[in-house]
Order: C-alpha cells, then structure tokens, then sequence
C-alpha cells in the first residue's frame, strides 16, 4: 500500500499546527518557496541514501536562499520510514509527526516560536520495501524581523531578559537587538516588579530616574 504523497504531506502540515496550537503557538501558514527547498532536498536524499542535514555540503538556510527564500529563521527536521506493508497517507503522516515530537531537537523546531511558514515534502526512497523521506522546513522570512533599541539614561546599570537571555546595560549606554524569535523583554526597575513587554519593530525602551531609588521605562514607538 503506497499514501498518496500531497495528501501526507499536507496532512504533516495539519498535525503539526495542531501541536503548535495545543502549546499556544500560532499557526504556520504553508509557503511556496520553503516547500520547494524541502522537495529538492528529499530527492536528493532519495537518490544518495545519505540522510544529514548538511548532507549536500550546505545548511538549510543555504538551500532555501538558493531557492529565493530571504530568511530570518530557518529550521529544518528529517525522517527516514520504512514499513514492509506500506503506508497509509495519514498514517505516514502521523508517524513523521510523532517521530519529531518525540525527538528533543525536531521537537524544538516544531515549536520555534518565531517560525511563521512551513514547507514540507515527502518523497519515495528506492527500495524494495515503501520507504520515504520526509523534509519538513520552518521560516521567518527576513521582512518580519524586529528590531528594537534599550536606552540606558539613568545613572545605574540595568539588567534585562529578552527570552531566557541576561544582559547588563550600563549607565548611557543604548543597545539594538535585531531579533528573529518573538521573545518577551523583561527590564528589571530597582526592586519594583520588572517592566514586561512584547517588542515591535521599531521600538526603542528608554530608561530614565524614577521615584527614590526607582527606574521607570518608557515605550517610544514609530
């Protein structure tokens, strides 16, 4: 029994997003592009039995740039299945899927945040059982990056968390971060409870004296 290959692959794209949904990610919306990559990569695995990432000599995001996909993120997972009695289209669908949940680093990518395209492929292995590979990729193209600036104007050094990440600003100092996750900042205000916001391109976060010993920070937005 052989699945219909459009059919399991669009049914990739369904399983995944559902999982993405269940952990209160958005959605990813299927793209020309990415899935055209994921094909040319499966072929070429098929025909070559080899089975990496770096496979070809070149990393995802090189494969997808040279298809036309101007990129912020990029991720990609992989899945060899064999079954000597074949395959169901969603059942193929299903043990790709489960493959990669079960998988600490597929599963992350499953769950990038930032990722807000999908491009996914499946392909027939030459063998005389039903085997396929599967090339799943995830992308934010670069037109959705955001970049932000924090401004330190207070007389004492901040500290601040974007995601799980700590820095230290100094007194006058400005950084810009150009950021590709959608990641929560978190500024830290001399004992109050820490300033918490979701950045958007363009934002610049100014940090200025606030009462007593305080800090407060202002959002100045395009």
């Amino acid at each position: 029994m052989l699945p219909d290959l459009p059919q399991t692959e669009a049914a990739i794209v369904e399983m995944t997003n559902a999982f993405r949904k269940a952990s209160t990610l958005q959605e990813v919306k299927p793209n020309a592009v990415l899935a055209a990559a994921a094909r040319a990569f499966g072929e070429y695995l098929a025909r070559t039995g080899k089975f990496a990432h770096d496979a070809d000599g070149r990393k995802p995001e090189e494969r997808t740039q040279a298809q036309g996909y101007r990129h912020c993120l990029v991720a990609e997972n992989l899945a060899w299945n064999l079954n000597s009695r074949g395959f169901e289209s969603r059942q193929l669908a299903r043990e790709v899927v489960e493959g990669w949940k079960n998988s600490p680093s597929h599963r992350e990518n499953l769950l990038a945040s930032g990722a807000t395209e999908i491009g996914v492929a499946v392909v027939q292995v030459p063998d005389r059982n039903p085997k396929f590979v599967s090339v799943q990729l995830f992308g934010r193209p670069e037109s959705l990056k955001v970049t932000f600036s924090i401004q330190n104007r207070s007389n004492k050094a901040v500290t601040y968390n974007l995601g799980s990440e700590t820095d230290l600003l100094q007194p006058r100092e400005t950084v810009t971060h150009a950021d590709c996750e959608t990641r929560q900042l978190s500024i830290d205000r001399a004992g109050g409870a820490p300033a918490r916001f979701d950045p958007r391109n363009g934002d610049s976060f100014v940090v200025r004296p606030g009462a007593g010993r305080s800090i407060e920070v202002k959002v100045e937005r395009k």
